[in-house]
């Protein structure tokens, strides 16, 4: 799974890095070192859709069009990308934040068990308390040690111990669809007043869709304070989980993304692949490649 993104990476890279020289799935698939057709298999065994479909969500006029369409959704319309049988895990994941004394104490007491497991989006690093999950981040053998420096930093009088036995089936349900009843999945978070709230807002946002840093804004009655929530979605311990990736620029431009900005636009376009319909659905996907525009 794990060389499958790093493909799905390196082709990202190259779309992003020649959007303008609009380059086909001959040229992709070359460029990753797979034929045509295997890159065809490729990305329907990691999106589910075709690649045609899949770069169309990677443009920067889809993430403004995804924008528009979320400032009518803000209030009313959250259910939509939460329906059906495929739903993702927004609907069962509750923030627990650190009690003031346990904020105090940094961790004094307190078992993090992690391990490192396999995800859509590479190398995953899951971290979890008896009460629910800390940490996750996407990692390679180049980022892993910084971010269990990281770890510690957050809960510096923890005992944190390499277990992934005990992580394994947490790490199975993050890409999951939830099972009947009340398999619900914890988060334990530190943070400020400000950050905590940034968070919950991120986790309001239905996957398939997007938000700017400046609706998030509104939302918390802060319509001047867009920096300060793009620097509450930066500080994000749990990537994925709190949906981070879905927060993008005024411009529809991703901006940064701790764990690359590459993982970012495979993020959004593997759920929005998933939960976004269009009307004249086919006939849309069937003719946008990246970079271009669709007339008439």
């Amino acid at each position: 799974m794990n060389n499958d993104y790093e493909r799905i990476e390196k082709a990202i890279h190259f779309i992003r890095s020649n959007v303008s020289a609009q380059p086909n799935l001959d040229e992709i698939a070359s460029h990753i070192g797979l034929s045509t057709f295997h890159f065809q298999r490729l990305f329907r065994r990691w999106a589910g859709v075709s690649p045609k479909r899949f770069l169309e969500y990677l443009t920067v006029d889809l993430a403004k069009e995804l924008l528009n369409r979320s400032g009518s959704i803000l209030d009313a319309s959250y259910a939509l990308g939460l329906t059906g049988s495929g739903r993702l895990h927004d609907q069962f994941i509750s923030i627990e934040a650190t009690t003031p004394g346990e904020y105090k104490s940094r961790g004094a007491g307190l078992l993090i068990h992690y391990g490192v497991h396999d995800s859509p989006f590479g190398s995953m690093l899951v971290a979890q308390t008896q009460r629910g999950i800390c940490a996750i981040a996407f990692v390679s053998d180049a980022t892993f040690q910084a971010e269990i420096v990281a770890l510690q930093k957050r809960w510096p009088n923890a005992n944190i111990i390499r277990d992934p036995s005990r992580t394994a089936q947490l790490a199975k349900k993050i890409f999951t669809a939830p099972a009947a009843g009340n398999d619900r999945l914890h988060l334990t978070v530190r943070g400020t007043n400000f950050q905590v709230n940034v968070w919950k807002a991120v986790l309001d946002i239905p996957a398939g869709h997007i938000r700017s840093y400046q609706q998030i804004a509104e939302q918390l009655d802060k319509p001047g304070a867009y920096r300060a929530v793009a620097n509450a979605i930066a500080a994000n311990p749990v990537g994925y989980l709190i949906p981070c990736h879905r927060v993008l620029r005024n411009s529809g431009e991703p901006g940064g993304y701790r764990w690359g900005v590459e993982r970012k636009h495979a993020m959004i376009a593997w759920e929005t692949a998933k939960y976004i319909t269009y009307d004249n659905d086919s006939d849309r996907r069937d003719n946008i490649y990246p970079g271009h525009t669709r007339h008439g």
